[in-house]
């Protein structure tokens, strides 16, 4: 594969949702937006999804297991549901090249033959590729959430992208799970229209407001942890110089949650 695939950045909704009939049917248009990003790519090589749900410390992580076993990282759930398997093979040699990439970047980085799919993962993917028959594999967030170096990690994974790698940042751009429903209406949106202003401007100055994001409208309202939007970090360092669009945008989630995803080149 030649062509230069796009980065992501998207919701990835709430816990094992896919698997829950009521659930699923309140994130219809999610499901839309993800099946359609799935067609509107080449089939990739591999998958790199890059979790809000998977932090680590001063270094990097990179999945490297052959087969990775499953993460059931959400509470209070069916019974049923901490059983999902999602049996995509991982990418151990893509690991290996992706670690050096991180390293060269000077970057701290390490492989990890033990850490598995969380739901931040397999709960979008099962919608993108439901036969689950693409290799995939994690790169860690670090759990300082300093928007520079994630920018940087970005920088660092976007070889990848020509190598047929669809780089996928998974959070979600309203995440504050104490202010749910009606309540959120206000902030997510205020948020929202700063991000679609945001992603709108040329390249130099989108960097600049992205890495200054916590003097956006209700910033840390929205996010009071930055877990599900460093992702975004990524996926906008791997394409830094590309434009942006929004390939979902939903004013209703979760009861009343503005939330939007991008997507990169």
């Amino acid at each position: 594969m030649t062509d230069r695939l796009p980065t992501y950045f998207i919701s990835h909704g709430g816990g094992p949702w896919p698997w829950l009939p009521q659930l699923r049917a309140q994130l219809a248009e999610l499901e839309t937006a993800l099946a359609a990003m799935a067609r509107e790519i080449p089939a990739p090589l591999a998958v790199l999804s890059v979790s809000g749900h998977w932090e680590t410390d001063d270094a990097f992580a990179v999945m490297h297991a052959e087969r990775p076993p499953m993460v059931y990282d959400y509470y209070g759930f069916p019974p049923e549901t901490y059983e999902i398997v999602y049996p995509a093979p991982g990418a151990p040699e893509l690991a290996e090249e992706t670690a050096a990439l991180i390293r060269d970047a000077g970057l701290k980085v390490r492989l990890d033959d033990e850490q598995g799919f969380d739901h931040g993962t397999f709960a979008p993917l099962a919608v993108m590729y439901p036969n689950a028959d693409i290799p995939v594999f994690q790169v860690s967030i670090r759990r300082d959430h300093d928007p520079a170096t994630h920018v940087e990690l970005g920088r660092a994974l976007a070889p990848l992208r020509d190598r047929g790698v669809l780089i996928l940042g998974s959070g979600l751009s309203y995440h504050n799970l104490a202010l749910m429903g009606p309540a959120a209406r206000e902030p997510s949106e205020a948020f929202d229209a700063w991000l679609a202003q945001t992603m709108a401007l040329p390249a130099a100055e989108r960097l600049a407001a992205v890495l200054d994001w916590e003097s956006a409208p209700h910033a840390r309202t929205c996010h009071p942890r930055a877990d599900h939007l460093v992702p975004l970090f990524v996926a906008l360092g791997a394409a830094e110089d590309e434009p942006a669009r929004r390939t979902y945008h939903d004013r209703g989630l979760f009861g009343g949650v503005t939330a939007s995803n991008y997507r990169f080149g």
